[in-house]
Protein backbone atom coordinates (compact mmCIF):
# COMPACT_ATOMS: atom_id res chain seq x y z
CA UNK A 1 0.00 0.00 0.00
CA UNK A 2 1.34 3.50 -1.27
CA UNK A 3 1.69 6.25 1.21
CA UNK A 4 0.29 9.54 -0.48
CA UNK A 5 1.93 12.43 0.58
CA UNK A 6 -0.22 14.73 2.45
CA UNK A 7 0.30 18.63 4.00
CA UNK A 8 2.11 17.17 7.56
CA UNK A 9 4.57 15.64 4.83
CA UNK A 10 5.13 18.46 2.96
CA UNK A 11 6.09 20.73 5.66
CA UNK A 12 8.04 17.59 7.34
CA UNK A 13 10.40 17.72 3.85
CA UNK A 14 10.78 21.83 4.20
CA UNK A 15 11.43 22.00 7.20
CA UNK A 16 14.13 19.21 6.83
CA UNK A 17 16.29 20.74 3.99
CA UNK A 18 15.56 24.23 5.48
CA UNK A 19 17.45 22.76 8.66
CA UNK A 20 19.96 21.61 6.64
CA UNK A 21 20.99 23.73 4.42
CA UNK A 22 20.57 26.64 7.41
CA UNK A 23 23.84 24.50 8.98
CA UNK A 24 25.77 24.31 5.96
CA UNK A 25 25.56 27.75 5.85
CA UNK A 26 26.00 28.57 9.05
CA UNK A 27 28.92 25.80 9.19
CA UNK A 28 30.58 26.92 6.11
CA UNK A 29 29.04 29.50 4.11
CA UNK A 30 28.47 31.90 6.29
CA UNK A 31 26.66 34.15 4.41
CA UNK A 32 23.32 36.30 5.59
CA UNK A 33 20.91 33.60 6.16
CA UNK A 34 18.52 34.91 3.38
CA UNK A 35 21.32 35.13 0.97
CA UNK A 36 22.62 31.81 1.77
CA UNK A 37 19.84 30.10 1.80
CA UNK A 38 18.03 30.78 -1.67
CA UNK A 39 21.02 30.29 -3.33
CA UNK A 40 21.66 26.88 -2.08
CA UNK A 41 18.11 26.32 -2.47
CA UNK A 42 18.94 27.52 -6.44
CA UNK A 43 22.18 25.45 -6.47
CA UNK A 44 20.09 22.71 -5.08
CA UNK A 45 17.30 22.39 -7.89
CA UNK A 46 19.92 23.02 -10.77
CA UNK A 47 21.56 19.53 -9.76
CA UNK A 48 18.54 18.21 -9.88
CA UNK A 49 17.85 19.17 -13.35
CA UNK A 50 21.85 18.15 -14.17
CA UNK A 51 20.98 14.79 -12.86
CA UNK A 52 18.30 14.78 -14.61
CA UNK A 53 19.81 15.28 -17.86
CA UNK A 54 22.97 12.74 -17.02
CA UNK A 55 20.16 10.03 -15.42
CA UNK A 56 16.22 10.90 -17.55
CA UNK A 57 14.75 8.26 -15.97
CA UNK A 58 15.08 9.47 -12.69
CA UNK A 59 13.03 12.28 -13.65
CA UNK A 60 13.93 14.13 -9.95
CA UNK A 61 13.05 17.41 -11.48
CA UNK A 62 9.40 16.27 -12.43
CA UNK A 63 8.89 14.63 -9.02
CA UNK A 64 10.44 17.97 -7.29
CA UNK A 65 7.94 20.42 -9.61
CA UNK A 66 4.92 18.08 -8.73
CA UNK A 67 5.89 18.17 -5.20
CA UNK A 68 5.79 22.35 -5.21
CA UNK A 69 2.73 22.27 -7.41
CA UNK A 70 0.88 20.46 -4.70
CA UNK A 71 1.27 22.37 -1.91
CA UNK A 72 -1.53 25.12 -1.62
CA UNK A 73 0.63 28.34 -1.45
CA UNK A 74 -2.79 30.78 -1.65
CA UNK A 75 -4.14 28.58 1.56
CA UNK A 76 -0.69 28.34 2.72
CA UNK A 77 0.34 31.76 2.30
CA UNK A 78 -2.68 34.07 2.67
CA UNK A 79 -4.40 31.95 5.59
CA UNK A 80 -1.00 31.28 7.45
CA UNK A 81 2.65 32.35 6.79
CA UNK A 82 1.29 35.60 6.15
CA UNK A 83 -0.38 36.77 9.15
CA UNK A 84 2.56 34.76 11.56
CA UNK A 85 5.20 37.15 9.59
CA UNK A 86 3.60 40.40 9.79
CA UNK A 87 2.50 40.20 13.55
CA UNK A 88 6.29 39.11 14.14
CA UNK A 89 7.80 41.70 12.04
CA UNK A 90 5.14 44.65 13.79
CA UNK A 91 6.30 43.08 17.39
CA UNK A 92 9.83 44.94 16.96
CA UNK A 93 9.24 48.04 15.38
CA UNK A 94 9.31 51.20 17.71
CA UNK A 95 6.02 52.72 17.89
CA UNK A 96 7.57 56.22 19.20
CA UNK A 97 10.25 56.03 16.60
CA UNK A 98 7.54 55.13 13.78
CA UNK A 99 5.54 58.45 14.75
CA UNK A 100 8.48 60.34 13.52
CA UNK A 101 7.55 58.88 10.39
CA UNK A 102 4.36 57.90 10.48
CA UNK A 103 3.47 60.35 7.19
CA UNK A 104 6.58 58.77 4.79
CA UNK A 105 5.54 55.48 6.01
CA UNK A 106 1.93 56.18 5.17
CA UNK A 107 2.61 57.53 1.85
CA UNK A 108 5.08 54.92 0.92
CA UNK A 109 3.16 52.08 1.99
CA UNK A 110 -0.30 53.73 -0.09
CA UNK A 111 0.95 56.14 -2.78
CA UNK A 112 4.06 54.55 -3.00
CA UNK A 113 2.75 51.08 -3.72
CA UNK A 114 -0.21 52.10 -5.82
CA UNK A 115 2.04 53.60 -8.20
CA UNK A 116 4.88 51.31 -8.27
CA UNK A 117 2.05 48.99 -9.05
CA UNK A 118 0.87 50.99 -12.05
CA UNK A 119 4.74 51.72 -13.40
CA UNK A 120 5.67 47.82 -13.40
CA UNK A 121 2.32 46.83 -14.59
CA UNK A 122 2.53 49.41 -17.71
CA UNK A 123 6.34 48.55 -17.87
CA UNK A 124 6.08 44.98 -18.46
CA UNK A 125 3.21 44.68 -20.58
CA UNK A 126 4.80 47.48 -22.61
CA UNK A 127 8.38 45.21 -22.87
CA UNK A 128 6.62 41.87 -22.95
CA UNK A 129 5.11 43.43 -26.18
CA UNK A 130 8.29 44.50 -27.74
CA UNK A 131 9.85 40.96 -26.83
CA UNK A 132 6.41 39.37 -28.67
CA UNK A 133 5.53 37.89 -26.06
CA UNK A 134 2.47 39.57 -24.95
CA UNK A 135 1.29 39.59 -21.55
CA UNK A 136 -2.36 41.29 -21.08
CA UNK A 137 -2.03 44.63 -18.68
CA UNK A 138 -4.18 43.31 -16.31
CA UNK A 139 -1.87 40.31 -15.71
CA UNK A 140 0.91 42.90 -15.47
CA UNK A 141 -0.72 44.89 -13.28
CA UNK A 142 -0.97 41.78 -10.85
CA UNK A 143 2.66 40.71 -11.56
CA UNK A 144 3.01 45.12 -10.02
CA UNK A 145 0.96 44.36 -7.28
CA UNK A 146 3.10 41.18 -5.91
CA UNK A 147 6.47 42.62 -6.65
CA UNK A 148 5.80 45.97 -4.89
CA UNK A 149 6.01 45.09 -1.28
CA UNK A 150 9.54 45.33 0.35
CA UNK A 151 11.55 42.71 2.79
CA UNK A 152 13.35 44.44 5.65
CA UNK A 153 14.57 41.12 7.02
CA UNK A 154 18.46 41.62 5.58
CA UNK A 155 18.42 45.43 5.48
CA UNK A 156 17.26 45.79 9.04
CA UNK A 157 19.41 43.04 10.57
CA UNK A 158 22.89 45.79 8.94
CA UNK A 159 21.01 48.84 10.10
CA UNK A 160 21.13 47.93 14.07
CA UNK A 161 24.60 47.55 13.49
CA UNK A 162 25.50 50.50 11.76
CA UNK A 163 24.86 54.15 12.62
CA UNK A 164 21.70 54.80 10.71
CA UNK A 165 18.90 57.32 12.55
CA UNK A 166 16.53 55.44 14.37
CA UNK A 167 13.70 57.10 12.26
CA UNK A 168 15.36 56.18 9.18
CA UNK A 169 15.30 52.86 10.75
CA UNK A 170 11.70 52.65 11.76
CA UNK A 171 10.41 54.44 8.48
CA UNK A 172 11.77 51.56 6.61
CA UNK A 173 10.29 48.65 9.31
CA UNK A 174 7.03 50.02 9.29
CA UNK A 175 7.04 51.26 5.37
CA UNK A 176 8.03 47.28 4.92
CA UNK A 177 5.25 45.96 7.58
CA UNK A 178 2.22 48.08 5.70
CA UNK A 179 3.34 47.97 1.96
CA UNK A 180 3.00 43.96 2.59
CA UNK A 181 -0.64 44.71 3.90
CA UNK A 182 -1.70 46.91 1.28
CA UNK A 183 0.20 45.34 -1.33
CA UNK A 184 -1.91 41.88 -0.53
CA UNK A 185 -5.31 44.09 -1.21
CA UNK A 186 -4.02 45.48 -4.22
CA UNK A 187 -2.98 42.28 -5.35
CA UNK A 188 -6.36 40.40 -4.52
CA UNK A 189 -8.42 43.02 -5.97
CA UNK A 190 -6.57 43.01 -9.33
CA UNK A 191 -6.39 39.33 -9.20
CA UNK A 192 -10.48 39.04 -9.03
CA UNK A 193 -10.45 41.36 -12.03
CA UNK A 194 -7.91 39.14 -14.12
CA UNK A 195 -9.60 35.74 -13.39
CA UNK A 196 -12.88 37.44 -14.62
CA UNK A 197 -14.72 37.69 -11.48
CA UNK A 198 -15.58 40.74 -11.69
CA UNK A 199 -15.18 43.66 -14.07
CA UNK A 200 -12.10 46.40 -13.00
CA UNK A 201 -13.54 49.45 -12.19
CA UNK A 202 -11.58 52.30 -10.28
CA UNK A 203 -14.61 53.42 -8.39
CA UNK A 204 -15.05 49.73 -7.01
CA UNK A 205 -11.54 48.84 -6.70
CA UNK A 206 -11.32 52.13 -4.49
CA UNK A 207 -14.35 50.87 -2.38
CA UNK A 208 -12.67 47.44 -1.97
CA UNK A 209 -9.61 48.66 -1.30
CA UNK A 210 -10.63 51.58 1.58
CA UNK A 211 -12.82 48.83 3.21
CA UNK A 212 -10.23 45.97 3.43
CA UNK A 213 -7.38 48.44 4.26
CA UNK A 214 -9.49 50.23 6.89
CA UNK A 215 -11.70 47.46 7.95
CA UNK A 216 -8.24 45.56 9.04
CA UNK A 217 -6.49 48.37 10.44
CA UNK A 218 -9.83 48.90 13.03
CA UNK A 219 -9.79 45.52 13.38
CA UNK A 220 -6.25 45.28 14.43
CA UNK A 221 -6.80 48.17 16.91
CA UNK A 222 -9.72 45.82 18.63
CA UNK A 223 -8.16 42.57 18.96
CA UNK A 224 -4.87 44.12 19.94
CA UNK A 225 -6.90 46.23 23.09
CA UNK A 226 -8.62 42.96 23.50
CA UNK A 227 -5.39 41.11 23.98
CA UNK A 228 -3.84 43.90 25.72
CA UNK A 229 -6.13 43.74 28.38
CA UNK A 230 -5.75 40.23 29.06
CA UNK A 231 -2.41 39.66 28.93
CA UNK A 232 -2.33 42.81 31.66
CA UNK A 233 -4.55 41.29 34.20
CA UNK A 234 -2.69 38.15 34.31
CA UNK A 235 1.16 37.17 34.97
CA UNK A 236 2.24 33.92 33.40
CA UNK A 237 4.03 33.81 29.90
CA UNK A 238 2.85 30.64 28.68
CA UNK A 239 -0.90 31.53 28.50
CA UNK A 240 0.30 35.06 27.20
CA UNK A 241 2.57 33.52 24.48
CA UNK A 242 -0.80 31.34 23.78
CA UNK A 243 -3.04 34.93 24.06
CA UNK A 244 -0.92 35.58 21.09
CA UNK A 245 -0.81 32.93 19.37
CA UNK A 246 -4.74 33.17 19.67
CA UNK A 247 -4.54 36.75 18.32
CA UNK A 248 -3.06 36.18 15.21
CA UNK A 249 -4.93 32.95 14.04
CA UNK A 250 -8.37 33.65 15.46
CA UNK A 251 -7.65 37.13 14.06
CA UNK A 252 -6.88 36.00 11.02
CA UNK A 253 -9.75 34.06 10.47
CA UNK A 254 -12.13 36.64 12.13
CA UNK A 255 -10.37 39.48 8.88
CA UNK A 256 -11.54 36.82 6.12
CA UNK A 257 -15.06 36.39 7.81
CA UNK A 258 -15.45 39.96 7.74
CA UNK A 259 -13.87 40.09 4.15
CA UNK A 260 -11.09 42.72 5.42
CA UNK A 261 -7.55 42.59 5.39
CA UNK A 262 -6.06 40.33 7.40
CA UNK A 263 -2.67 41.23 6.86
CA UNK A 264 -3.36 45.13 7.79
CA UNK A 265 -5.20 43.76 10.78
CA UNK A 266 -2.09 41.43 12.31
CA UNK A 267 0.05 44.60 11.41
CA UNK A 268 -1.45 46.78 13.73
CA UNK A 269 -2.48 44.76 16.63
CA UNK A 270 1.52 43.16 16.08
CA UNK A 271 2.30 47.26 16.85
CA UNK A 272 -0.41 47.23 19.92
CA UNK A 273 1.33 44.15 21.32
CA UNK A 274 4.95 44.84 20.82
CA UNK A 275 4.71 48.58 22.40
CA UNK A 276 2.11 49.10 24.54
CA UNK A 277 1.65 44.89 25.33
CA UNK A 278 5.13 45.14 26.13
CA UNK A 279 5.58 47.76 27.84
CA UNK A 280 2.77 47.52 30.40
CA UNK A 281 1.09 43.99 30.07
CA UNK A 282 4.63 41.96 30.65
CA UNK A 283 6.77 40.73 33.19
CA UNK A 284 10.24 40.75 32.38
CA UNK A 285 10.29 36.73 32.20
CA UNK A 286 7.02 37.11 29.93
CA UNK A 287 8.19 39.92 27.65
CA UNK A 288 11.48 37.60 26.85
CA UNK A 289 9.17 34.49 26.45
CA UNK A 290 7.07 36.44 23.64
CA UNK A 291 9.87 38.12 22.07
CA UNK A 292 11.73 34.41 21.76
CA UNK A 293 8.85 32.85 20.78
CA UNK A 294 7.64 35.32 17.88
CA UNK A 295 11.86 35.43 16.68
CA UNK A 296 11.62 32.07 16.40
CA UNK A 297 8.61 31.69 14.49
CA UNK A 298 9.56 34.84 12.37
CA UNK A 299 13.08 33.04 11.24
CA UNK A 300 11.85 29.60 10.57
CA UNK A 301 9.01 30.78 8.26
CA UNK A 302 11.22 32.95 6.28
CA UNK A 303 13.77 30.35 5.81
CA UNK A 304 11.52 28.36 4.78
CA UNK A 305 10.39 30.81 2.40
CA UNK A 306 14.25 31.48 0.93
CA UNK A 307 14.24 27.68 0.58
CA UNK A 308 11.25 27.46 -1.61
CA UNK A 309 12.58 30.45 -3.45
CA UNK A 310 15.56 28.54 -4.93
CA UNK A 311 14.05 25.68 -5.26
CA UNK A 312 11.11 27.09 -8.08
CA UNK A 313 14.36 26.48 -10.47
CA UNK A 314 13.08 23.76 -11.53
CA UNK A 315 9.60 24.44 -11.83
CA UNK A 316 10.96 27.67 -14.33
CA UNK A 317 13.92 26.39 -16.28
CA UNK A 318 12.14 25.26 -18.95
CA UNK A 319 11.27 28.43 -20.68
CA UNK A 320 13.83 30.92 -21.74
CA UNK A 321 11.08 33.70 -22.77
CA UNK A 322 10.07 34.57 -19.70
CA UNK A 323 13.80 34.24 -18.10
CA UNK A 324 14.78 36.90 -20.30
CA UNK A 325 11.76 39.22 -19.42
CA UNK A 326 12.73 38.62 -15.67
CA UNK A 327 15.86 39.96 -16.51
CA UNK A 328 14.72 43.14 -18.14
CA UNK A 329 12.27 42.90 -15.36
CA UNK A 330 14.66 44.42 -12.60
CA UNK A 331 15.39 47.22 -14.07
CA UNK A 332 12.41 48.18 -14.93
CA UNK A 333 11.02 47.08 -11.32
CA UNK A 334 14.36 49.61 -9.79
CA UNK A 335 13.18 52.31 -11.81
CA UNK A 336 9.74 52.14 -10.42
CA UNK A 337 11.03 51.65 -7.05
CA UNK A 338 13.43 54.99 -7.45
CA UNK A 339 10.42 56.92 -8.76
CA UNK A 340 7.80 55.73 -6.21
CA UNK A 341 9.97 56.70 -3.18
CA UNK A 342 11.61 59.70 -4.78
CA UNK A 343 8.69 61.18 -6.08
CA UNK A 344 7.00 61.59 -2.40
CA UNK A 345 10.03 62.23 -0.79
CA UNK A 346 10.33 65.11 -2.66
CA UNK A 347 7.11 66.03 -2.01
CA UNK A 348 7.63 65.82 1.52
CA UNK A 349 11.03 67.71 1.85
CA UNK A 350 9.68 70.53 3.59
CA UNK A 351 8.00 69.01 6.20
CA UNK A 352 10.20 65.31 6.54
CA UNK A 353 13.76 65.49 7.86
CA UNK A 354 15.33 61.61 6.91
CA UNK A 355 18.52 62.67 6.13
CA UNK A 356 20.75 61.93 2.87
CA UNK A 357 20.79 58.49 3.93
CA UNK A 358 17.10 57.80 3.34
CA UNK A 359 16.80 57.79 -0.39
CA UNK A 360 19.45 55.47 -1.59
CA UNK A 361 18.96 53.26 1.29
CA UNK A 362 14.92 53.25 0.62
CA UNK A 363 15.65 52.18 -3.39
CA UNK A 364 18.51 49.46 -3.20
CA UNK A 365 16.90 48.86 0.61
CA UNK A 366 13.84 47.99 -0.81
CA UNK A 367 14.19 44.18 -1.29
CA UNK A 368 11.58 41.63 -2.94
CA UNK A 369 11.51 38.30 -0.82
CA UNK A 370 9.48 35.15 0.46
CA UNK A 371 6.27 37.57 -0.29
CA UNK A 372 6.59 38.19 -3.45
CA UNK A 373 7.32 34.74 -4.49
CA UNK A 374 4.54 32.95 -2.66
CA UNK A 375 1.67 35.77 -3.98
CA UNK A 376 3.19 34.42 -6.91
CA UNK A 377 2.92 31.17 -6.66
CA UNK A 378 -0.78 31.10 -5.71
CA UNK A 379 -2.19 32.55 -8.77
CA UNK A 380 -4.49 29.92 -10.29
CA UNK A 381 -3.10 27.71 -12.87
CA UNK A 382 -2.42 29.16 -16.98
CA UNK A 383 0.25 29.58 -19.31
CA UNK A 384 0.34 33.56 -17.48
CA UNK A 385 1.08 32.36 -14.45
CA UNK A 386 4.46 30.26 -15.45
CA UNK A 387 5.66 33.67 -17.02
CA UNK A 388 4.74 36.01 -13.89
CA UNK A 389 6.44 33.02 -11.98
CA UNK A 390 9.58 33.03 -13.73
CA UNK A 391 9.52 36.80 -14.14
CA UNK A 392 9.39 37.09 -9.84
CA UNK A 393 11.90 34.48 -9.37
CA UNK A 394 14.16 36.59 -11.09
CA UNK A 395 13.63 39.45 -9.80
CA UNK A 396 13.48 38.44 -6.03
CA UNK A 397 16.88 36.20 -6.93
CA UNK A 398 18.03 39.45 -8.25
CA UNK A 399 17.11 41.16 -4.95
CA UNK A 400 18.02 38.73 -2.44
CA UNK A 401 21.53 38.27 -3.95
CA UNK A 402 22.76 41.25 -5.39
CA UNK A 403 20.47 43.87 -3.27
CA UNK A 404 20.93 41.93 0.30
CA UNK A 405 24.45 41.22 -0.41
CA UNK A 406 25.44 44.51 -0.65
CA UNK A 407 22.91 46.38 1.09
CA UNK A 408 25.67 46.53 4.12
CA UNK A 409 28.27 47.70 2.17
CA UNK A 410 25.89 50.33 1.01
CA UNK A 411 24.67 51.26 4.75
CA UNK A 412 28.13 51.11 6.16
CA UNK A 413 29.47 53.74 3.22
CA UNK A 414 26.45 55.86 3.65
CA UNK A 415 26.81 56.23 7.39
CA UNK A 416 30.74 56.79 7.08
CA UNK A 417 29.99 59.75 4.58
CA UNK A 418 27.39 60.62 7.47
CA UNK A 419 29.82 60.84 10.33
CA UNK A 420 32.64 62.88 8.19
CA UNK A 421 30.31 65.81 7.08
CA UNK A 422 29.37 66.05 10.74
CA UNK A 423 32.63 65.89 11.85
Amino acid sequence: MTHQPNLFDAAAILIVVTAFLGYVNFRFLKLPSTVGLTIMGAVSSLAVILFDRVFPQGDLAGKLGTFLADIDFHTTLMNGMLSFLLFAGALHVDWTAMKRGRWPIMIFSTVGVLLSTTLVGTGIHFIAGLFGHPIPLIWCLVFGALISPTDPIAVMAVMRRAAVPETLQATIAGESLFNDGIGVVVFSILLVSASGAEEFTLAAASADFLREAGGGAILGLVLGWIAFRGMRSIDDFIIEVMISLALVMGGYSLAQVLHVSGPVAMAVAGLMIGNAGVAYAMSEQTRDYLLKFWDLIDEILNAVLFVLIGLEVVVIASSASPLLLGVVAIGVVMLARAISVGAPLAAMKRWIKLGPMAYPTLVWGGLRGGISVALALSLPESPIRADILAITYIVVLFSVVVQGGSIRWLIERLSARAAQGTA
